[in-house]
């Protein structure tokens, strides 16, 4: 398991390139994986492009698909255990986050289920409608419409979530009748090759689905080569834009999944221990490596200081340390220059005269991994470099409110909206204040590890466009074609 994966078999890398892939929370090298180059690259679009234009996938029925997806999802589950550790060693994941991954594998597979409730029949008839013709006489005209896959589809994946996206796009791609080509994060590339063991192991049709590896190069040219048809990214707003400006030219579709700096607001009559618990794991989740991460808190005045008491006390019992130990709920950043990141921009912070409730230094007692405290900031206005740029570390913010109106205002001045959040016992007034928030995904009254499985995600405004999950993320995946005809 190891090397390019192109047309159902392993490829050594044609430039013979090799690094060591690191164990942040050790800094051991965890195992040694292939580099690909624009070469490999090059190989992996061509098998994508044969097996879309005279495979047997494209043409298959969609049940047909999902019947083979169904295994490739079972076959998955069977190996949760591997993954999971893989997960841990590879990202630094706390284990219960990592088990938390593999609900990409339920989760699409119940997208399968419900493209087959809304859609069983795949070509669907247009009514009989009365139309004037060119020339002015009366027509009865007939039709049917019918979603198509769009063709070679790039899904370029982060470290984060890595696993869970690999699947989610992967799957969505396939099993509307697209070929891939998977290229994972450098410092994940074993939650690919997973899939693609799986997939080879199931004798997919050879080219359907591809991994390469490799840095920025492979991903340009995965943007800019006019056999790709598709690009389904995940990652920071900066190179989302770089890519759409790489793939103009060629006219591709785009999913673009950004950055976030989403909003939790909590009003007066919140449950605090709701409220503290769902903000405090937003921060740790990931060691705060989530996009939609609900990472300014925007607490009423009134109970500010009894939220940042039960705040303080949660990180008073949270266990950083080696996510291999199951005791541990809060692991390392993935990378030294990640977390000298996110203590530069805290100290930063603390320059500008934010004030460190909890956390705000890496802990004495690990002398290996990239570890950074869990850590909450006041005295914060909303216009602060840290309230405005995604911080991708385990650092919340608090700000204080005393209307609706004003927190829904602090809440949406910003340039993202992937996520956001209302803590209520009003659920009434909290779905009323859902629906002004400028987000794409709200979540009331517990935080966004509470994914419905048929709910559409993704974000607004610099948070990117495009859907994945439930029977929009398969559309996104789909042209749309239609055939009219005279009737009779």
């Amino acid at each position: 398991m190891t090397g390019s994966f192109i047309g159902n078999d392993w490829a050594e890398p044609v430039d013979g390139q090799f690094e060591d892939i690191i164990n942040p929370a050790t800094e051991a090298v965890y195992g040694v994986a292939t580099v690909g180059s624009v070469k490999d690259c090059d190989k992996a679009i061509a098998a994508a492009r044969k097996a879309f234009d005279t495979g047997p996938w494209r043409r298959m029925s969609f049940r047909d698909r999902a019947r083979k997806m169904e295994q490739l999802h079972t076959a998955l589950m069977a190996r949760s255990d591997e993954i999971i550790d893989m997960i841990i060693a590879e990202a630094g994941c706390a284990r219960a986050e990592a088990a938390g991954l593999l609900f990409a594998i339920p989760l699409q597979q119940l997208a399968a289920d419900i493209e087959e409730a809304y859609r069983r029949e795949e070509v669907q008839p247009l009514p009989y409608m009365v139309n004037p013709g060119w020339g002015g006489d009366k027509v009865l005209g007939a039709g049917v419409k019918q979603r198509v896959p769009v063709g070679v589809v790039a899904a370029i994946t982060p470290f984060n979530a890595g696993f869970f996206l690999n699947v989610v796009k992967s799957s969505a791609a396939l099993i509307t009748g697209n070929s891939v080509v998977l290229k994972p994060s450098p410092y994940t590339p074993f939650q690919a090759w997973i899939l693609a063991e799986t997939i080879r192991e199931l004798d997919f049709p050879p080219g359907v689905f591809n991994v390469v590896t490799g840095g920025v190069d492979v991903a340009q040219l995965l943007t800019t080569d006019p056999r790709v048809d598709m690009v389904s990214f995940t990652g920071s707003d900066a190179v989302g834009s770089a890519i759409m400006a790489q793939a103009a030219p060629t006219l591709k579709r785009l999913l673009l999944e950004l950055g976030g700096k989403s909003a939790l607001i909590v009003r007066e009559d919140a449950d605090l221990d709701v409220a503290a618990g769902s903000a405090f794991w937003n921060i740790t989740c990931e060691t705060g490596q989530g996009c939609c991460l609900f990472t300014r808190h925007i607490v009423h005045n009134k109970i500010k200081d009894a939220f940042i008491e039960k705040m303080t006390a949660m990180a008073s019992t949270a266990n950083v340390g080696d996510p291999s130990d199951p005791a541990v709920t809060v692991g390392p950043l993935i990378r030294a220059k990640e977390r000298d990141r996110v203590a530069g921009m805290v100290d930063a912070a603390v320059a500008d005269g934010a004030k460190v409730v909890f956390g705000g230094k890496r802990p004495a007692h690990l002398d290996k991994g990239f570890f950074y405290e869990p850590t909450l900031l006041t005295n914060v206005d909303n216009s602060a470099v840290i309230a405005r740029k995604e911080i991708f570390g385990p650092v919340g913010i608090v700000m204080g409110f005393d209307t609706d109106e004003e927190a829904l205002a602090i809440a949406n001045d910003s340039e993202f909206g992937l996520g956001g959040g209302v803590i209520s016992s009003d659920r009434g007034r909290a779905f009323e204040m859902a629906l002004q928030l400028d987000a794409g995904f709200i979540v009331n009254n517990e935080g966004p590890g509470a994914k419905h499985p048929a709910a559409p995600f993704g974000g607004f405004k610099r948070s990117g466009y495009g859907r994945e999950s439930g029977t929009e993320g398969l559309d996104a995946y789909t042209d749309l074609k239609s055939i009219v005809f005279r009737a009779g």
